[in-house]
Protein backbone atom coordinates (compact mmCIF):
# COMPACT_ATOMS: atom_id res chain seq x y z
CA UNK A 1 0.00 0.00 0.00
CA UNK A 2 1.34 3.53 -1.14
CA UNK A 3 2.20 5.73 1.94
CA UNK A 4 -0.32 8.84 1.36
CA UNK A 5 1.32 12.39 2.49
CA UNK A 6 -0.88 15.01 4.91
CA UNK A 7 -1.72 18.48 3.25
CA UNK A 8 0.84 19.60 5.91
CA UNK A 9 3.88 17.15 6.12
CA UNK A 10 6.16 19.79 8.24
CA UNK A 11 4.91 21.15 12.16
CA UNK A 12 5.41 24.36 13.26
CA UNK A 13 9.14 24.09 13.85
CA UNK A 14 9.22 23.05 9.99
CA UNK A 15 10.75 20.36 10.75
CA UNK A 16 9.02 16.59 9.30
CA UNK A 17 5.63 15.71 11.27
CA UNK A 18 6.10 12.72 13.71
CA UNK A 19 3.95 9.72 14.89
CA UNK A 20 3.86 7.65 17.71
CA UNK A 21 2.26 4.59 16.99
CA UNK A 22 0.91 1.93 19.86
CA UNK A 23 0.05 -1.82 19.40
CA UNK A 24 -1.28 -4.69 21.79
CA UNK A 25 -1.29 -8.11 20.51
CA UNK A 26 -0.75 -11.96 22.00
CA UNK A 27 1.24 -15.02 21.40
CA UNK A 28 5.07 -13.28 21.52
CA UNK A 29 5.67 -12.42 25.06
CA UNK A 30 7.49 -8.67 26.16
CA UNK A 31 11.42 -10.70 26.08
CA UNK A 32 11.13 -12.13 22.71
CA UNK A 33 9.23 -9.02 21.45
CA UNK A 34 12.19 -6.43 22.79
CA UNK A 35 14.36 -8.56 21.05
CA UNK A 36 12.84 -8.74 17.57
CA UNK A 37 13.28 -4.67 17.90
CA UNK A 38 16.60 -4.36 18.79
CA UNK A 39 17.29 -6.75 15.38
CA UNK A 40 15.14 -4.90 13.18
CA UNK A 41 16.19 -1.38 14.59
CA UNK A 42 19.25 -1.88 16.71
CA UNK A 43 19.65 -0.27 20.03
CA UNK A 44 20.55 -1.37 23.57
CA UNK A 45 18.30 -3.59 25.48
CA UNK A 46 16.98 -2.33 28.65
CA UNK A 47 15.64 -5.06 31.79
CA UNK A 48 13.82 -2.37 33.63
CA UNK A 49 11.65 -5.41 35.28
CA UNK A 50 10.93 -9.25 34.10
CA UNK A 51 8.13 -8.35 32.25
CA UNK A 52 8.65 -4.76 31.50
CA UNK A 53 11.94 -3.07 28.86
CA UNK A 54 13.23 -1.20 26.88
CA UNK A 55 14.82 -0.75 23.63
CA UNK A 56 17.28 1.80 24.13
CA UNK A 57 19.11 4.25 20.92
CA UNK A 58 17.22 3.03 18.22
CA UNK A 59 17.57 4.98 14.99
CA UNK A 60 14.06 6.43 16.05
CA UNK A 61 14.71 6.67 19.52
CA UNK A 62 13.80 4.16 22.67
CA UNK A 63 10.61 1.20 22.47
CA UNK A 64 8.75 0.48 25.67
CA UNK A 65 7.46 -3.17 25.61
CA UNK A 66 6.05 -4.58 28.61
CA UNK A 67 2.59 -7.18 29.84
CA UNK A 68 -0.11 -4.69 29.24
CA UNK A 69 -1.28 -4.99 32.83
CA UNK A 70 -0.13 -2.66 35.91
CA UNK A 71 -0.57 -5.86 38.44
CA UNK A 72 2.99 -7.42 36.01
CA UNK A 73 5.21 -4.60 37.30
CA UNK A 74 6.58 -3.50 40.72
CA UNK A 75 5.04 -0.41 41.93
CA UNK A 76 7.85 2.92 41.56
CA UNK A 77 5.93 4.32 44.81
CA UNK A 78 6.65 1.20 46.68
CA UNK A 79 9.87 1.20 45.28
CA UNK A 80 10.93 5.01 45.93
CA UNK A 81 9.26 4.69 49.65
CA UNK A 82 12.92 4.31 51.63
CA UNK A 83 13.87 8.15 53.22
CA UNK A 84 17.39 9.28 54.18
CA UNK A 85 16.57 9.53 57.57
CA UNK A 86 15.21 6.00 57.90
CA UNK A 87 17.17 3.98 60.22
CA UNK A 88 19.05 1.01 59.16
CA UNK A 89 16.79 -1.16 60.61
CA UNK A 90 13.99 0.33 58.27
CA UNK A 91 16.20 -0.16 55.47
CA UNK A 92 16.50 -3.29 56.08
CA UNK A 93 12.48 -4.02 56.24
CA UNK A 94 11.96 -1.47 53.30
CA UNK A 95 14.71 -3.90 51.03
CA UNK A 96 12.67 -7.36 52.25
CA UNK A 97 9.13 -5.88 51.09
CA UNK A 98 10.90 -4.83 47.86
CA UNK A 99 12.60 -7.92 47.48
CA UNK A 100 9.00 -9.41 47.92
CA UNK A 101 7.13 -7.27 46.05
CA UNK A 102 9.52 -7.78 43.01
CA UNK A 103 9.15 -11.49 43.00
CA UNK A 104 5.03 -11.51 43.61
CA UNK A 105 5.03 -9.03 40.62
CA UNK A 106 7.52 -11.45 38.28
CA UNK A 107 5.27 -14.23 39.49
CA UNK A 108 2.10 -12.76 38.31
CA UNK A 109 3.84 -11.43 34.89
CA UNK A 110 4.70 -15.48 34.46
CA UNK A 111 0.94 -16.45 35.17
CA UNK A 112 -1.01 -13.84 33.14
CA UNK A 113 1.62 -14.22 29.88
CA UNK A 114 -0.67 -15.20 27.22
CA UNK A 115 -3.72 -13.82 28.82
CA UNK A 116 -3.00 -10.29 28.66
CA UNK A 117 -1.23 -8.86 25.97
CA UNK A 118 1.78 -7.34 25.26
CA UNK A 119 2.18 -3.43 24.24
CA UNK A 120 4.87 -1.78 22.45
CA UNK A 121 4.97 1.80 22.42
CA UNK A 122 7.09 2.85 19.46
CA UNK A 123 9.22 6.57 19.68
CA UNK A 124 7.89 8.93 17.47
CA UNK A 125 8.41 7.72 13.91
CA UNK A 126 8.67 10.61 11.40
CA UNK A 127 4.96 9.88 9.14
CA UNK A 128 7.48 9.42 5.85
CA UNK A 129 9.33 6.48 7.32
CA UNK A 130 6.21 4.77 8.26
CA UNK A 131 6.68 1.85 6.02
CA UNK A 132 10.46 1.11 7.40
CA UNK A 133 8.57 0.86 11.03
CA UNK A 134 6.00 -1.77 9.51
CA UNK A 135 9.00 -4.54 8.98
CA UNK A 136 8.28 -4.71 13.23
CA UNK A 137 4.54 -5.70 12.18
CA UNK A 138 5.31 -8.43 9.26
CA UNK A 139 8.26 -10.01 11.30
CA UNK A 140 5.63 -10.25 14.61
CA UNK A 141 3.02 -12.00 11.94
CA UNK A 142 5.62 -14.25 11.49
CA UNK A 143 6.41 -15.14 14.50
CA UNK A 144 3.13 -15.94 15.35
CA UNK A 145 1.42 -12.85 17.01
CA UNK A 146 -2.61 -12.36 17.19
CA UNK A 147 -4.24 -9.41 16.21
CA UNK A 148 -7.78 -8.87 17.32
CA UNK A 149 -9.35 -10.81 14.83
CA UNK A 150 -7.68 -14.27 16.24
CA UNK A 151 -10.00 -14.40 19.16
CA UNK A 152 -13.17 -13.20 20.44
CA UNK A 153 -11.67 -12.44 23.90
CA UNK A 154 -9.52 -10.12 22.03
CA UNK A 155 -9.88 -6.47 21.97
CA UNK A 156 -6.57 -5.38 21.07
CA UNK A 157 -6.23 -1.89 19.55
CA UNK A 158 -3.62 -0.11 17.53
CA UNK A 159 -3.05 3.91 18.33
CA UNK A 160 -1.94 6.37 16.46
CA UNK A 161 -0.28 9.95 17.91
CA UNK A 162 -0.06 12.07 14.62
CA UNK A 163 1.78 15.28 15.70
CA UNK A 164 -0.03 18.69 15.15
CA UNK A 165 0.75 21.07 12.29
CA UNK A 166 0.33 23.64 14.97
CA UNK A 167 -1.36 24.74 18.02
CA UNK A 168 -3.97 27.52 16.75
CA UNK A 169 -7.81 26.73 17.91
CA UNK A 170 -8.60 27.21 14.03
CA UNK A 171 -6.76 24.20 13.27
CA UNK A 172 -8.17 22.11 16.09
CA UNK A 173 -11.65 22.81 15.35
CA UNK A 174 -11.42 21.94 11.86
CA UNK A 175 -9.39 18.88 12.77
CA UNK A 176 -12.17 18.07 15.31
CA UNK A 177 -14.85 18.88 12.76
CA UNK A 178 -13.34 16.64 10.11
CA UNK A 179 -13.01 13.98 11.98
CA UNK A 180 -16.55 13.64 13.74
CA UNK A 181 -17.50 14.48 10.28
CA UNK A 182 -15.73 10.81 9.39
CA UNK A 183 -15.84 8.72 12.46
CA UNK A 184 -18.71 7.07 10.65
CA UNK A 185 -16.92 6.39 7.98
CA UNK A 186 -13.40 5.10 9.48
CA UNK A 187 -15.21 2.61 11.91
CA UNK A 188 -16.97 0.70 8.39
CA UNK A 189 -13.74 0.87 6.90
CA UNK A 190 -11.84 -0.82 9.76
CA UNK A 191 -14.80 -2.92 10.94
CA UNK A 192 -13.49 -2.05 14.62
CA UNK A 193 -14.14 -5.57 16.34
CA UNK A 194 -17.00 -6.67 18.48
CA UNK A 195 -14.92 -6.90 21.50
CA UNK A 196 -13.45 -3.20 21.27
CA UNK A 197 -17.20 -1.95 20.15
CA UNK A 198 -18.00 -3.45 23.57
CA UNK A 199 -15.41 -2.09 25.88
CA UNK A 200 -15.35 1.41 26.57
CA UNK A 201 -12.11 1.69 24.75
CA UNK A 202 -12.53 4.02 21.39
CA UNK A 203 -16.22 5.34 22.51
CA UNK A 204 -17.84 7.77 19.42
CA UNK A 205 -18.68 11.35 20.37
CA UNK A 206 -21.89 12.21 21.75
CA UNK A 207 -24.77 14.13 19.11
CA UNK A 208 -25.08 17.02 20.90
CA UNK A 209 -20.91 17.43 20.72
CA UNK A 210 -21.01 16.95 17.33
CA UNK A 211 -23.78 19.39 16.49
CA UNK A 212 -22.21 22.12 18.90
CA UNK A 213 -18.65 21.47 17.42
CA UNK A 214 -20.38 21.67 13.48
CA UNK A 215 -22.27 24.44 14.18
CA UNK A 216 -21.41 27.21 11.58
CA UNK A 217 -21.84 29.72 14.61
CA UNK A 218 -19.26 27.83 17.07
CA UNK A 219 -16.34 29.97 16.79
CA UNK A 220 -14.51 29.31 20.14
CA UNK A 221 -11.27 30.65 21.27
CA UNK A 222 -8.80 27.85 22.42
CA UNK A 223 -9.56 27.65 26.53
CA UNK A 224 -13.29 27.73 25.67
CA UNK A 225 -12.76 24.60 22.98
CA UNK A 226 -10.99 22.85 25.84
CA UNK A 227 -13.82 23.54 28.30
CA UNK A 228 -16.46 22.26 25.75
CA UNK A 229 -14.58 19.36 25.00
CA UNK A 230 -14.18 18.14 28.66
CA UNK A 231 -17.65 18.86 29.12
CA UNK A 232 -18.88 16.77 26.92
CA UNK A 233 -16.31 14.14 27.41
CA UNK A 234 -15.33 13.54 30.37
CA UNK A 235 -13.21 10.20 29.47
CA UNK A 236 -10.13 9.40 28.16
CA UNK A 237 -11.97 6.55 26.32
CA UNK A 238 -12.95 9.10 23.03
CA UNK A 239 -11.55 6.98 19.55
CA UNK A 240 -9.96 10.61 19.13
CA UNK A 241 -8.95 11.37 22.54
CA UNK A 242 -7.57 15.19 22.78
CA UNK A 243 -6.63 15.12 26.40
CA UNK A 244 -2.70 14.45 25.90
CA UNK A 245 -2.69 17.49 23.71
CA UNK A 246 -5.25 19.79 26.53
CA UNK A 247 -2.11 18.68 29.41
CA UNK A 248 0.30 19.85 27.03
CA UNK A 249 -1.20 23.20 25.56
CA UNK A 250 -2.57 24.19 28.95
CA UNK A 251 -0.53 22.40 32.18
CA UNK A 252 -2.19 24.54 34.56
CA UNK A 253 -5.72 23.25 33.90
CA UNK A 254 -7.79 22.41 36.86
CA UNK A 255 -9.45 19.36 35.35
CA UNK A 256 -8.67 16.19 36.68
CA UNK A 257 -8.34 14.45 33.86
CA UNK A 258 -5.86 16.66 32.32
CA UNK A 259 -3.38 15.75 35.56
CA UNK A 260 -4.03 11.52 36.03
CA UNK A 261 -1.01 9.58 35.75
CA UNK A 262 -2.92 7.82 32.41
CA UNK A 263 -2.50 11.35 30.32
CA UNK A 264 0.87 11.68 28.90
CA UNK A 265 0.98 15.51 27.79
CA UNK A 266 2.29 15.54 24.21
CA UNK A 267 1.79 17.27 21.07
CA UNK A 268 -0.54 14.98 19.25
CA UNK A 269 -3.55 13.92 18.63
CA UNK A 270 -4.52 10.34 20.37
CA UNK A 271 -6.19 8.05 17.76
CA UNK A 272 -7.65 5.15 19.40
CA UNK A 273 -10.11 3.64 16.86
CA UNK A 274 -7.79 1.59 15.00
CA UNK A 275 -8.03 -2.90 15.49
CA UNK A 276 -4.62 -4.45 15.85
CA UNK A 277 -5.07 -6.42 12.50
CA UNK A 278 -1.66 -8.43 12.82
CA UNK A 279 -3.60 -11.75 11.08
CA UNK A 280 -4.09 -9.93 7.68
CA UNK A 281 -1.31 -9.93 5.33
CA UNK A 282 -0.45 -6.19 4.65
CA UNK A 283 -1.83 -4.38 7.52
CA UNK A 284 0.27 -2.05 9.80
CA UNK A 285 0.47 1.59 10.66
CA UNK A 286 0.72 2.25 6.87
CA UNK A 287 -3.01 1.31 6.54
CA UNK A 288 -4.59 3.27 9.36
CA UNK A 289 -2.19 6.11 8.83
CA UNK A 290 -3.75 6.38 5.26
CA UNK A 291 -6.69 6.58 6.53
CA UNK A 292 -6.26 9.25 9.18
CA UNK A 293 -4.72 11.37 6.07
CA UNK A 294 -8.29 11.63 4.79
CA UNK A 295 -9.59 13.29 8.25
CA UNK A 296 -6.69 16.28 7.25
CA UNK A 297 -7.47 16.02 3.63
CA UNK A 298 -10.62 16.75 4.48
CA UNK A 299 -10.05 19.51 7.24
CA UNK A 300 -7.70 21.39 5.32
CA UNK A 301 -9.95 21.78 2.52
CA UNK A 302 -12.16 24.82 3.57
CA UNK A 303 -15.03 25.05 1.36
CA UNK A 304 -16.03 21.29 1.65
CA UNK A 305 -15.52 20.84 5.21
CA UNK A 306 -17.88 23.56 5.85
CA UNK A 307 -20.51 22.42 3.33
CA UNK A 308 -20.41 19.13 4.79
CA UNK A 309 -20.73 20.54 8.21
CA UNK A 310 -23.69 22.28 7.09
CA UNK A 311 -25.41 19.01 5.70
CA UNK A 312 -24.71 17.19 8.73
CA UNK A 313 -26.52 20.03 10.93
CA UNK A 314 -29.28 20.04 8.33
CA UNK A 315 -29.77 16.42 8.06
CA UNK A 316 -29.71 16.10 12.53
CA UNK A 317 -31.39 19.18 13.24
CA UNK A 318 -34.72 17.30 11.52
CA UNK A 319 -37.20 15.92 14.12
CA UNK A 320 -37.22 12.45 14.53
CA UNK A 321 -40.12 11.48 12.27
CA UNK A 322 -38.75 13.27 9.23
CA UNK A 323 -35.71 11.56 9.42
CA UNK A 324 -37.55 8.58 9.75
CA UNK A 325 -39.36 8.96 6.63
CA UNK A 326 -36.70 10.20 4.61
CA UNK A 327 -34.61 6.79 5.18
CA UNK A 328 -37.69 4.83 4.49
CA UNK A 329 -38.16 6.86 1.42
CA UNK A 330 -34.64 5.75 0.43
CA UNK A 331 -35.18 2.26 0.92
CA UNK A 332 -38.41 1.46 -0.85
CA UNK A 333 -36.51 3.34 -3.85
CA UNK A 334 -36.04 1.55 -6.71
CA UNK A 335 -32.67 0.79 -7.28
Amino acid sequence: MTLQAPPTRTNSDGKTRRVGVEIEFAGFPPRDTAELVRHLFGGELNVVSPHRLLVEDTQWGVFGIELDTQYAHPDKTLLEGLHKSDSEWARQQHQRRVEFHQKTRELIGDMVTGLVPTEIVCPPVPWDELEELDKLFAALRDKGAKGTDASLLYGFGLHLNPEVERFDVEYLLKMMQAYLLLASWLREEIKVDITREVLPHANPFPKEYALKVLNANYQPDLDTFIDDYLHYNPTRNRELDLLPLFAHLRPDHPHELLHTQLTKPRPTFHYRLPNAQLSQPGWGSVVEWNRWAEVEKLAANTSILRARCDEYIAEHSRPWWVRLKITLLGLLRPS
